[in-house]
């Protein structure tokens, strides 16, 4: 059964609830986000669903097809935990070309892989995801990108500007 991207939020929480816990239910706590982006381990055992990137959209966004129970497949957008990466969108050329690189290397990171999505939850604009993503190899994607410079960490506060 594959499911498009018609309300992604509400597919995973259902998706979810039936696998036993794909995402956080109940009521937001004050200082969620910025708790959950910061520390990934306070979102708690969610387990983890393997999956294929089917696009990139940004440096810190795929859309994916998700397993996340035999036979169920989703298809959402995730957005990376913990990072923030340079808006093609851009400000100024600089975070422009930044945006550009940080999506290639993302690009890179998820080529013909397989990958697995984990500490998954809702995400501030309920349009996405917000995941942890790791290759076959466990090989984290925001840490290997924070590592070789394409985005930052983030705590789920207001962000910095790229430019200047």
């Amino acid at each position: 059964m594959m499911v498009r991207r018609a309300l992604p939020f509400a597919v995973v929480f259902v998706a979810g609830f039936a696998a036993g816990g794909l995402v956080r239910v109940g009521a937001p706590r004050a200082g969620d986000a910025a708790d959950m982006a910061a520390d990934p381990a306070s979102v708690g055992d969610l387990g983890a669903y393997a999956g294929e990137v089917l696009r990139v959209i940004d440096g810190d966004t795929v859309e994916a097809r998700v397993n996340v129970w035999l036979g169920h497949q989703i298809v959402t957008h995730v957005r990376l935990r913990g990072v923030d990466a340079p808006e093609l969108n851009a400000a100024c050329a600089e975070e422009r070309t930044r945006a550009l690189a940080a999506r290639e290397a993302l690009a890179a990171f998820a080529a013909g892989r397989r990958v697995t999505f984990s500490a998954v939850g809702p995400d501030k604009y309920f349009g996405r995801v917000v995941a942890s993503l790791a290759d076959e190899g466990g090989r984290d994607a925001a840490a290997t990108l924070v590592a070789q410079g394409h985005v930052r960490r983030y705590d789920g506060r207001a962000r910095r500007g790229w430019c200047g």
